[in-house]
C-alpha cells in the first residue's frame, strides 16, 4: 500500500476512533492559546492546564503580560519547566502584540514567527485551533514518532515531516491530523511499549508487525 492510499485509510478510522479529537491546552481566546503553547514546550498539556487558570485570570490582555514583574510570573510559571525563558518568550512576544498588533493576536504564519519565542510549531497549533486555518501540521514528539512508524516519512527534523505529510494529508484533515496521531500516541502508539495487539490501525502500520515480533518498537525497515 503506498503512503497516500494508508493516509486516506488511515483517515477514515481515525474519524470513527477519535470523533471528538481536539487540542488538549484549555484555552478561550487566541491570546491564551498563544500562551498555554509556549509553557507546553518540554512539559505536559496536564500541567500547563493546572497553571493557566490562575494565570489567565491574573493576566488579561498581552499588555497585562508585557508588564508583569519577571520574578512574578517565573514564580507564577515555575512547575511547567525552563520558566525563565518561557517568561522572557511570553513578555516579549506580548509586548509586540500590544504594540504593533494591537493587542490582538496575529493570524498568519508571517506575522506568528516574527513574534519573539515563536516557532512554526507553535504558529501552526495557534492558527489550527484559535483560527480554524489549515497552514501546516502541529508536528510534536508523537506526530513525529507516529508518521515514522505509520512509514509515511524517514526524516527526524520536525518541519521536514511537515513537509512529507502536507504532501500525504489533505489540506482539510491538516489540524485534525496532528490531534489524530497525538491522541493515538498518547492512549495507544507509546514509544517504548505501543499497545499493538489493541491497535485500531494495526492492519495500516508497517511496524506493528514488527513490534509483535520482536518485542520492540521500530520504525518499518527500508
Amino acid at each position: 500500500m503506498k503512503a497516500r492510499e494508508r493516509v486516506a485509510q488511515l483517515i477514515k478510522v481515525w474519524r470513527k476512533v477519535y470523533p471528538g479529537a481536539h487540542c488538549e491546552l484549555d484555552f478561550r481566546s487566541p491570546l491564551e492559546l498563544l500562551v498555554a503553547t509556549i509553557l507546553s514546550a518540554q512539559c505536559t498539556d496536564k500541567r500547563v492546564n493546572m497553571v493557566t487558570p490562575a494565570l489567565f485570570k491574573k493576566y488579561r490582555t498581552a499588555k497585562d503580560y508585557a508588564n508583569a514583574p519577571q520574578a512574578e510570573f517565573e514564580n507564577a510559571i515555575k512547575s511547567t519547566g525552563f520558566y525563565r525563558n518561557k517568561t522572557k518568550s511570553i513578555r516579549a512576544a506580548m509586548r509586540v502584540i500590544a504594540e504593533e498588533h494591537n493587542g490582538k493576536v496575529p493570524d498568519t504564519m508571517e506575522k506568528l514567527r516574527a513574534l519573539p519565542g515563536v516557532g512554526r510549531k507553535t504558529a501552526n497549533v495557534v492558527l489550527g485551533n484559535a483560527f480554524h486555518k489549515n497552514v501546516g501540521i502541529v508536528v510534536d514528539t508523537h506526530v513525529a514518532r507516529l508518521s515514522q512508524r505509520l512509514g509515511l516519512t524517514k526524516q527526524k527534523d520536525a518541519e521536514k515531516i511537515e513537509r512529507d505529510l502536507m504532501k500525504l494529508v489533505p489540506r482539510e484533515h491538516w489540524t485534525d491530523w496532528s490531534h489524530w496521531l497525538i491522541w493515538h500516541g498518547r492512549r495507544r502508539c507509546y514509544a517504548r511499549k505501543p499497545d499493538c495487539s489493541r491497535c485500531e490501525v494495526f492492519q495500516l502500520c508497517p511496524s506493528g508487525k514488527i513490534f509483535l515480533r520482536t518485542g520492540q518498537a521500530q520504525k518499518p525497515q527500508d
